[in-house]
């Protein structure tokens, strides 16, 4: 299992942690932003494909921010997959 934590922008929560193993996604942990939203979104990606996170998430916009607490972990999780080696 690897971690991985992301630094964010334009949004409430200040960083991002997850892990990956297998090509799924665990321990989703938003460091600040609403603790209802953020702990939902954690729970129902628990073991989520990786890439089913990225293609459900990413472009997920907040109140015209072009980012959102969704989008960002999307955006690190695709990150994370292509540092993965093949």
């Amino acid at each position: 299992m690897k971690d991985y934590t992301i630094p964010t922008q334009n949004i409430c929560p200040r960083s991002i942690s997850f892990s990956i193993e297998d090509g799924k996604v665990y321990n989703i942990k938003f460091q600040g932003g609403c603790p209802g939203n953020t702990k939902a979104i954690a729970k129902l990606l628990e073991g989520a494909d990786a890439q089913y996170v990225v293609d459900m998430l990413k472009g997920n916009d907040c109140g015209g921010k072009g980012t959102s607490c969704a989008d960002q972990l999307a955006r690190g999780v695709e990150q994370a997959l292509a540092e993965q080696p093949a």
